[in-house]
């Protein structure tokens, strides 16, 4: 590139600055519009978050979703925030994506994914910064069929056997809930599954105070809830 003279570099200079700063302003907008726009979004009551994430499964399961593939537009919007209205604690499973079976957008949910969707202390850490931080007022723990964590563990029960290295920690939260549905009618291991979600709902309301004082509240409202594999619904506990 030649060398400019002065009264051009100047002038380049000074346009560079102008264009920089005009981009610096419409960035600080669009941000505080941002922020202004997740507030509203997300001001709203537990039943309508739970009720926003079961129109997203049933678009989901129905081959009509709006949000599965994520624009542009919306990675742009929440880069600098981030207000999402309900939280999931889901498990690792690869097939059970809660963004993608919920039909949400980028900075619509706050997820938290360990396998047979347990609540440790680091998972519970971070659901209740989401509480703290964000205020979301739902959290759903979602479990699923054919939990390869719950059969693991179903299976180290039946055969008296023990779980090798720190898989014997995620066998260890679970142990309790599938002992407590031995013997009882009906398939095992979706018996299982299902009484692992609930002694998990319950854990969290008696484990933290953070999230039992906003239950307390009224600000949050903690459900369970089971991911069908096959079909794509899920369907909340009782």
């Amino acid at each position: 590139m030649p060398f400019q003279d002065g009264k051009e570099s100047t002038t380049r200079h000074r346009f560079l600055n102008a264009l920089g700063l005009a981009t610096m302003g419409l960035s600080v907008l669009g941000t505080a519009q941002g922020r202004a726009a997740a507030h509203t979004a997300t001001n709203i009551t537990s039943a309508q978050a739970l009720e926003r994430l079961m129109q997203g499964n049933e678009r989901y399961r129905s081959d009509s979703a709006l949000n599965c593939n994520m624009h542009y537009e919306r990675r742009a919007e929440v880069a600098g925030y981030q207000h999402p209205f309900a939280m999931v604690l889901g498990c690792a499973d690869s097939r059970v994506p809660p963004e993608i079976i919920f039909d949400q957008r980028l900075g619509d949910m706050f997820t938290v994914r360990i396998a047979g969707n347990i609540a440790d202390s680091n998972a519970i850490g971070s659901l209740e910064y989401a509480v703290l931080h964000f205020g979301s007022p739902l959290l759903m723990v979602l479990g699923h069929e054919r939990c390869g964590a719950v059969n693991a563990t179903l299976e180290v029960v039946e055969k008296h056997a023990s779980a090798p290295s720190h898989i014997a920690s995620l066998v260890s939260a679970i142990k309790p809930a599938v002992e407590s549905v031995l013997g009882e009618p009906g398939d095992k291991l979706e018996n299982a599954i299902r009484a692992n979600v609930k002694r998990v709902v319950i854990g969290l309301h008696s484990s933290s105070t953070v999230l039992a004082d906003s239950v307390a509240k009224g600000k949050l409202r903690i459900v369970g809830a089971l991911y069908g594999l096959t079909d794509g619904r899920v369907r909340v506990l009782a």
